[in-house]
């Protein structure tokens, strides 16, 4: 079963649409939106079974021009 983690990244000023085109480019994705406050973007992805979601994340998204800084929240089954 894959892990669900929402994903928060604050861009380099003026880079926003460029960083998001180049994550849709990668196709990592589930869902990703923009957002105001102290990110730029909420990625919502599913990290393949067996897979570590630091190495992953750091592996698949984190090479992206222009991200300054990512907050990675991990999910878990309430019910």
């Amino acid at each position: 079963m894959s892990t669900c983690v929402y994903v928060q990244l604050r861009c380099r000023p003026g880079t926003t649409y460029d960083v998001a085109e180049a994550i849709t480019l990668k196709e990592i994705h589930s869902e990703l939106y923009s957002t105001s406050g102290d990110f730029d973007l909420l990625m919502k992805l599913y990290i393949p079974t067996g897979e570590d979601v630091g190495k992953y994340i750091n592996d698949h998204l984190l090479d992206v021009p222009d991200i300054e800084r990512s907050l990675t929240t991990l999910t878990f089954k309430a019910f």
